[in-house]
């Protein structure tokens, strides 16, 4: 079936189990040049759960993306200001001269004919619809409050004019609306329509719970946005609750924007449940400098608090059928940047080197060992014996490979901190060694005034290493905590073999399947892959070590098929015989 999005060459050669050579880009002393890596490395705001008990941690999440006259603006909940992008890629905090939603969920936004952009939020009690011409200096004004109490509002105007809000977070209420009187200061209808809410009975993505397993309560639906395409309205929704792994955004289309909307057969739309940090829902969707769509979402990290989060983000697409999909195949491994033309969120090719390799470490706090920095798991964390410049890390990765980028993602323990602070920064170093007795540099970020917490670099060019090893200079924080130090690149070994045993059971429950296949000598993981068609496996589970699998995330009353993929440090196995399940 032809699709409107084309599938470069390297993603038709890797399906078919061809490992390529790179894409060719133009090496530079750029730490954030042509590549990008979830979660996206923003300076988030660190905020305050409870008042009583003083939690400190760090959040960015409900992001609503918006192209204001070629460049992007990026609202999201609490951050006390907001985030400017020219290519959405490097994104810079704007304080803004006037700001009225400090202690905002979910913000709205609205670019209005390229002339205004409105935003709104604030759900606490009367809200207000700001407006400005000018997001960079942020001299915003408000229209009298005339909404109230809409929890994850939405704006949308559409290309006649006519105004929207819709709105919606709950385990009961579903998504409403009322139109706006635009031309009269927003004046909401006093009617209220109800669009569509949850039915977690045919839909099994949205059970609540980590891996939709919590039977006690009913799911969250929440965070409504729109999207037209080709006259049509895609009306997109999270469920079922921001601090699992199953957290994503699914979809109901229609002629109208009040509907009647109709489900979309292959939600969840976009949906990252394994791998490293997890979540997808509760987003905004906004199409790039290279025309490419992409989708911001929340990823859950949810240690502290369940609301400690981060931004992820994924290319969206549209199919022949008008069907709306995001791929997360590979999801917090890099891709192409949004503003790098035709190859716009492709996948690399570059694999994780450093998955349950071994490492030492300068010392560590009990509990909380070196060997999580290489686990693959966002909540476990490395905690140093203390913060002065002799606290290292290092990795041996086995062989020597092809190092392309490296991830540091730092971990808020006990903070202590609060609000939007101003100078934090990081510093460090990042070496590499063949025999671990000769050094060379890979990263230096030892004169670094920025704060990043989830710092990625693509290096100038590829370097040969066995070793890697961190040196600690300065964080902003009373800890040094790392949960991630991913290393990305090209083993020198071969891809797995192909699955060739695949076997499938779909369970009384009709929502639940179970998944079993042969282990594959050499394989880190696997990729399964499902949809409603076999050239529509759009949604993508990756797991690590095993070989088997139980989910709960398929439609009572429609098939399905699979395939899987394996994959390790050298490349991605050819996808095996796709399965069709009644």
């Amino acid at each position: 079936m032809k699709i409107t999005h084309m599938k470069p060459l390297w993603t038709t050669l890797c399906c078919m189990g061809f490992l390529l050579v790179d894409i060719p880009f133009s090496y530079g002393q750029t730490s954030m040049s042509q590549t990008y890596c979830n979660p996206v490395n923003l300076d988030y705001t660190y905020m305050i759960y409870n008042a009583h008990n003083d939690l400190s941690y760090r959040s960015g999440a409900d992001p609503a993306v918006v192209d204001f006259k070629g460049e992007y603006y990026m609202f999201v909940t609490r951050s006390m200001g907001y985030w400017h992008s020219k290519d959405l890629h490097n994104w810079e905090f704007i304080n803004p001269e006037k700001w009225y939603f400090q202690g905002s969920n979910a913000p709205a936004a609205f670019n209005y004919k390229d002339s205004v952009l409105y935003a709104m939020g604030d759900p606490s009690g009367h809200m207000s619809v700001l407006y400005t011409d000018n997001p960079k200096k942020g001299d915003w004004k408000a229209v009298p409050s005339i909404l109230n109490q809409l929890q994850d509002p939405a704006l949308f105007i559409d290309d006649d004019g006519s105004g929207y809000v819709f709105w919606g977070s709950s385990n009961k209420f579903p998504i409403r609306a009322r139109t706006l009187d635009v031309g009269k200061r927003f004046r909401p209808s006093e009617k209220i329509y109800e669009l569509f809410n949850l039915d977690a009975e045919k839909h099994g993505w949205e059970r609540f719970g980590e891996d939709h397993s919590d039977t006690t309560l009913a799911g969250y639906i929440e965070g409504p946005w729109i999207t037209k395409h080709k006259n049509k309205y895609y009306m997109q929704y999270a469920a079922p609750g921001t601090q699992f792994n199953v957290y994503g955004d699914g979809v109901y289309m229609a002629d109208h924007p009040l509907g009647p909307y109709t489900y979309s057969p292959n939600n969840p739309t976009v949906y990252k449940p394994g791998g490293f940090i997890n979540g997808a829902g509760h987003g905004s969707t906004v199409k790039g400098p290279s025309g490419q769509y992409w989708h911001f979402g929340s990823m859950a990290v949810a240690v502290t608090v369940h609301w400690e989060r981060r931004i992820a983000l994924f290319p969206v697409f549209f199919d022949e059928d008008g069907l709306m999909y995001g791929r997360t195949d590979f999801g917090d491994y890099p891709h192409y940047a949004p503003h790098y033309g035709d190859w716009a969120g492709e996948f690399t090719g570059w694999m994780l080197l450093s998955f349950d390799k071994p490492v030492t470490a300068s010392g560590s706090a009990k509990d909380h060992g070196p060997e999580n920095v290489t686990d693959e798991n966002v909540q476990t964390f490395w905690l140093a014996g203390g913060t002065s410049e002799k606290e290292y890390l290092q990795i041996d990765l086995e062989k020597e490979s092809d190092v392309y980028a490296i991830q540091l993602n730092y971990h808020d323990h006990e903070s202590d901190m609060y609000g939007k602070l101003e100078n934090l920064y990081h510093r460090y170093t990042i070496e590499g060694s063949l025999d671990g007795d000769e050094w060379f540099l890979l990263v230096d970020k030892s004169n670094n005034f920025e704060d990043v917490p989830n710092d990625y670099v693509q290096l100038g060019s590829p370097r040969q290493a066995r070793y890697i090893r961190f040196n600690h200079i300065h964080v902003p924080t009373p800890h040094l905590a790392i949960s991630g130090l991913r290393i990305f690149g090209k083993g020198r070994g071969v891809p797995p073999a192909q699955v060739k045993e695949l076997n499938i059971e779909r369970q009384d429950d009709r929502r639940d399947v179970s998944l079993e296949w042969e282990a594959i000598p050499g394989a880190q993981g696997y990729n399964i892959k499902w949809g409603i068609a076999p050239d529509k496996l759009y949604s993508s589970w990756l797991v690590y070590r095993k070989n088997t699998h139980y989910m709960r995330s398929l439609s009572r009353d429609q098939p399905y098929y699979f395939a899987i993929k394996a994959f390790n440090e050298n490349g991605v196995a050819e996808r095996s015989k796709v399965i069709k399940v009644e």
